[in-house]
């Protein structure tokens, strides 16, 4: 057998390339930030696990998936829904309870209907205005 599947691979090095390399970094911001953090409870591993789970849960932030965004808007709206999921329907299995419950933001775990309801109630086209008389003054 010779190998057509094996032929194949080696036959487009360079189109893979731009696929699989890393972006080019085209701009980075020094800032400084004053603040009065506990030096006990500085640490960058708070971040670097929330980023980690985000990019598990949600494929749109990982590389060569047919889950990525075209629009940054719908991109935006995907993030703000993720970040409702996991604070306010998910049972974190530490906590026992949701995020939300635990901060004392929420009383209760909130199905993702709920959720589904409050983006439809913001989506909902205005009501139509009433008659505008002007006032007297």
């Amino acid at each position: 057998m010779t190998g057509g599947r094996k032929g194949r691979r080696s036959a487009r090095p360079d189109s893979a390339k731009g696929r699989y390399s890393p972006a080019e970094c085209t701009e980075a911001k020094k800032a400084k930030i004053e603040g009065g953090p506990d030096r006990d409870h500085v640490s960058t591993f708070y971040v670097e696990r929330q980023i980690l789970t985000m990019r598990m849960h949600m494929r749109r932030f990982t590389r060569l998936t047919n889950a990525f965004s075209r629009k940054f808007e719908n991109h935006a709206h995907m993030v703000a829904l993720y970040a409702v999921w996991y604070n306010f329907t998910r049972i974190r299995e530490t906590l026992r309870i949701s995020p939300a419950m635990a901060g004392g933001i929420s009383d209760r775990l909130w199905s993702m209907e709920e959720v589904a309801a409050l983006v439809e109630a913001a989506d909902a086209p205005a009501k139509k205005r009433g008659s505008y008389t002007r006032r007297a003054g």
